[in-house]
């Protein structure tokens, strides 16, 4: 059996409490930082219909879908909340800077690999950890982790295993999996977020929509799957996308964004990942600007404690990831991410599904603790514990891709 290091849960303890002490120093209204977990102060709301169009009219189709509603969507987003997305560059190149063909005992080929993307005269450098089975012929379906933790959770030697990114069991399990560390496209910190992706497109700096550090991260996940499409030894066609918290959120707008990832999960993702904001439960816009107000673009600053003003809401997103298999997971000790508005965000995806003839097997209310809906291409879990993302976790990930690409064991 695999050992595993726990990482993350001290780390995450302390970045809470750091936030509270952040707040508290700042003087904020106690509304701001003092989360509410009661249903019953959930305040009524109404959503915005996610077939309804900006002119009115009611999407009946997934050819208005496509071409009119969607394209509507992905433009609200962009200026209220994630920043626009640059769709071009100069030049792209990639690098092996090590290699392992026997790596893992001989069960993996581990190559690393240098992306070097340059535009405007300057340049920046994603370094991926990418495993492959070895004891498979065909290209290999692959999970890509956005990692917005240590970067000894993805460590290449395989001397430090984490639950984290338990690579062994995705290879045992006939995936490739890779990582990135979103310090490479933008450090995760206010004072020097700018130091990545940024430096390829300042534009975006000066702009109220522009984009920050988690557009730029979802930048970087397209830049991988750019290299993904030159490595005949993975599966073009089938990359999961996965990211947990912060990286939650940019899963989510990367594969909104970026249709050629098959299928997106988003782990303990919250506000502004895959919880309803209206809801106004744990995690609010108002914390997330002011605790990490290089995360979103500058116009989403207008929505602090004015959620009910926002054009859209995370089931819109959530359906922008339509008809590809979209797996929201939240864990039961962590009310922060709100598993019930994450529920609820997927179940209000369900009409965007349904245009593609996709029936979800979600249950009419959320499921219990440990108990995953896996085969829907909307899927949800409310895994016991805490904040994390776990081996648990990873084995219903494994389960949802096999359903979806039709991998029989």
């Amino acid at each position: 059996m695999q050992k595993f290091t726990v990482l993350f849960p001290t780390y995450y303890l302390a970045l809470r409490l750091l936030t509270v002490i952040f707040l508290i120093t700042c003087k904020l209204p106690a509304q701001d930082f003092q989360p509410n977990y009661d249903e019953e102060k959930v305040p009524e709301y109404t959503l915005p219909d996610v077939l309804n169009t900006l002119d009115g009219k009611t999407v009946r189709s997934k050819k208005t879908w496509e071409r009119s509603r969607r394209p509507e969507l992905l433009k609200l987003f962009e200026d209220h909340i994630y920043g626009q997305m640059p769709k071009s560059y100069d030049s792209i190149s990639y690098s092996i800077t090590n290699e392992n063909k026997t790596s893992m005992e001989g069960k993996a080929h581990l190559k690393e690999v240098q992306i070097q993307i340059f535009n405007q005269r300057k340049s920046l450098k994603i370094n991926l950890v990418l495993f492959i089975p070895t004891h498979i012929t065909k290209p290999a379906p692959t999970f890509l982790l956005i990692n917005n933790r240590s970067k000894d959770n993805t460590d290449p030697t395989r001397n430090i295993k984490s639950e984290f990114w338990p690579a062994e069991i995705l290879i045992d399990s006939g995936y490739a999996i890779a990582a990135f560390h979103v310090d490479d496209l933008a450090p995760d910190n206010k004072e020097f977020f700018m130091n990545g992706a940024l430096q390829l497109y300042p534009e975006q700096l000066s702009a109220d929509n522009g984009m920050r550090a988690i557009g730029s991260w979802a930048w970087g996940a397209s830049r991988v799957m750019d290299y993904f499409e030159t490595d005949p030894a993975i599966d073009k066609n089938r990359i999961v996308l996965v990211g947990h918290s912060r990286g939650g959120k940019t899963s989510l707008w990367a594969a909104a964004q970026d249709q050629r990832f098959s299928i997106c999960i988003t782990n303990c993702s919250g506000n502004t990942g895959a919880a309803l904001a209206r809801r106004q439960f744990g995690e609010r816009i108002s914390a997330i600007n002011t605790v990490f107000p290089y995360w979103f673009n500058t116009n989403y600053k207008k929505y602090n404690n004015n959620e009910n003003q926002l054009p859209v809401d995370q089931h819109m997103l959530i359906s922008l990831i339509a008809p590809r298999p979209v797996y929201a997971t939240n864990a039961s000790e962590d009310l922060w991410a709100d598993p019930t508005g994450t529920f609820l965000s997927l179940k209000h995806a369900e009409p965007v599904y349904a245009l593609y003839n996709l029936k979800s097997t979600l249950s009419a209310n959320p499921p219990g603790i440990n108990k995953p809906i896996v085969e829907s291409p909307i899927a949800y879990h409310n895994r016991e514990g805490k904040h994390n993302l776990t081996v648990y976790d990873w084995n219903n990930f494994i389960r949802f891709a096999d359903y979806h690409f039709k991998i029989n064991r």
